[in-house]
Parts: C-alpha cells; sequence; structure tokens
C-alpha cells in the first residue's frame, strides 16, 4: 500500500492532496467529510447487519468506505475522478468484498438495475444529488434503506409535506416509496474544503406496502408543480395540451377532477401523495379507454 491518509485533518488532507498533485474539483462537488463522530453518526443509521450489498456514490480517498467495508459484505464504489480511483484501489483492491466502478455514476448504475436489496450510502456531491436520487426513483430501482449527506435545503425537500413551503415534486417523488427522516445538521466546518452552504444527514427506508404507480404519475406531477401557481384545474388542462399535442379529447380537466374527487381550485402544494396518484390513475384509465 502507497497511502496513508488522515481523515481527520484538514492539514494532513492538504499535504496529502499536495503531495500527490490532487485538486479538488469544484464542478465535481468534492467535499470530504473530516468529522469522525459524524462519519460514524452517519454510518451508524445506515444500520448494517454485516450481510448487505452497499452503493458508496463519491468515496473520495475513502474515508466511508473504510468504515463500510467493516460493516458490510459488499461495497460497490462509483467514483468519477480518475486521480482518485488510483487511490483506492491502492487502498482497498485486496479487500475481496471491494468492486470500483470508475466513471460518473449516472451511466454506470444501469449495469445493476435487475438486482434488489442493495443500501445507498453517500456524501452526495451537490451537483448531482436531486437529479442522482430521482434517476433511481423514477426507474424503480430502490434501496432498502439510504443514508446520504445533501445540502440542507435539499434535506427539507425531501422531508416537506404538503401545504408547506418547501413542499414540491421532488418532496412527492422521494416520500412516494421511502420513509424519509432527517438526521443531524453538519455545518460546513465538519467538511474540508468548507462549503458555503449547511449539510444534513437524510435517512430513506423503503415503504413495505409501497404503490404502484401509473406510469404517467410523476410526469404529472412534475408538471402540475412546475406551475404551483395556477391551480390543479388550469395545470391540468396545460399538462393534457402539451401532453396529448393539442389534439382534441373527449374529456378535459373538469371531467379528471370529478373522477378523481378533487377540487380543482386547489393548488399543487395542497394535494397528498394519493391524491396525485388517484388523478394520474384516472388519467390512465381514461386515455386508455379511448386510445
Amino acid at each position: 500500500m502507497k497511502y496513508s491518509i488522515n481523515y481527520n485533518s484538514k492539514k494532513d488532507l492538504k499535504i496529502f492532496l499536495d503531495d500527490h498533485g490532487l485538486g479538488m474539483r469544484k464542478k465535481l462537488g468534492q467535499n470530504f467529510l473530516i468529522n469522525p463522530s459524524t462519519r460514524k453518526n452517519l454510518i451508524d443509521a445506515l444500520d448494517l447487519k454485516g450481510d448487505e450489498t452497499v452503493f458508496e456514490v463519491g468515496p473520495g480517498l475513502g474515508a466511508m468506505t473504510v468504515m463500510l467495508l467493516e460493516k458490510s459484505s459488499f461495497v460497490n464504489a462509483f467514483e468519477i475522478d480518475p486521480a482518485f480511483c488510483n487511490i483506492l484501489l491502492d487502498l482497498f483492491s485486496e479487500h475481496k468484498n471491494f468492486k470500483l466502478i470508475e466513471g460518473d455514476v449516472l451511466k454506470t448504475w444501469y449495469q445493476y438495475k435487475e438486482k434488489k436489496d442493495f443500501y445507498l450510502f453517500s456524501n452526495l456531491p451537490y451537483n448531482i444529488g436531486s437529479v442522482l436520487l430521482a434517476d433511481f426513483i423514477e426507474n424503480n430501482f430502490l434501496f432498502k434503506r439510504i443514508v446520504v449527506t445533501v445540502q440542507k435545503e435539499v434535506a427539507e425537500r425531501m422531508a416537506a409535506k404538503p401545504n408547506s413551503k418547501n413542499y414540491s415534486s421532488f418532496s412527492v417523488l422521494c416520500s412516494s416509496v421511502y420513509k424519509i427522516t432527517l438526521l443531524n445538521k453538519i455545518n460546513s466546518a465538519s467538511f474540508y474544503p468548507e462549503p458555503n452552504v449547511s449539510s444534513q444527514g437524510v435517512r430513506f427506508d423503503l415503504l413495505e406496502n409501497k404503490e404502484k404507480y401509473s406510469p404517467i404519475f410523476y410526469p404529472l406531477v412534475r408538471s402540475l408543480f412546475s406551475q404551483r401557481r395556477k391551480t390543479i384545474k388550469n395545470g391540468l388542462t396545460a399538462y393534457l395540451k402539451s401532453s396529448h399535442g393539442n389534439k382534441a379529447l373527449p374529456f378535459n380537466a373538469l371531467d379528471l377532477l370529478s373522477l378523481s374527487g378533487i377540487n380543482g381550485d386547489r393548488r399543487p402544494e395542497t394535494l397528498e401523495i394519493a391524491e396525485f396518484s388517484k388523478l394520474a390513475n384516472c388519467l390512465q384509465n381514461i386515455s386508455g379507454e379511448i386510445a
């Protein structure tokens, strides 16, 4: 092993990076979590028993990877930075329960799509966190449990409930298949380099009796929230117009709202997930009848 790294010291990490000609690339959202108690709390929240396969996104220099390998049976680490990949291979390639997947996780995770019961852990890069989680959920690649750190405002959107200012299509997306629990807030000094925003840990637990949603459920939710100042009636009218290419339909927004029992004068942020689902199912059924 060529490398020995002190993960708890900003000074030592900077020296290590400088000595090996490594730079932190802001566009990749790279920040190392240097607070050991915070790292432990996050790993503990994943509640591993020792026989799990864990996806780790953005392992960086491996501070969390060390702990995951001690707790789980197998770690698939996704790292985009070639220089960090070289270090990770040196540190962990002798572990039979470690596999490094090099490249952009948004392009490489699909090879595992048909497999089940994975766990996900990540100090998520701010620039891809929401996109990656949405990609997993919309493609029905669901983890038994997820623990991630994200920007505090993103965490609040994940956990937001109807009639709150942070409730959004992303809130619906996350809560449609997971129980969301906000963990401790993490101050900037816990990272190197220090980000300009506060962070928070979030735990996702897969719902045992999750609903099977219509294929148009997520597109409909996104469309309605993209026009959140409009009433549901007006937002649904715009969605029907855009999704059916201005084709004349034998039904309209009021027909769908009547079938689903939803007051069209309400706004998207007042609807529960079950109401969005009912609306999508009504649209799916009535569209199928005239197809």
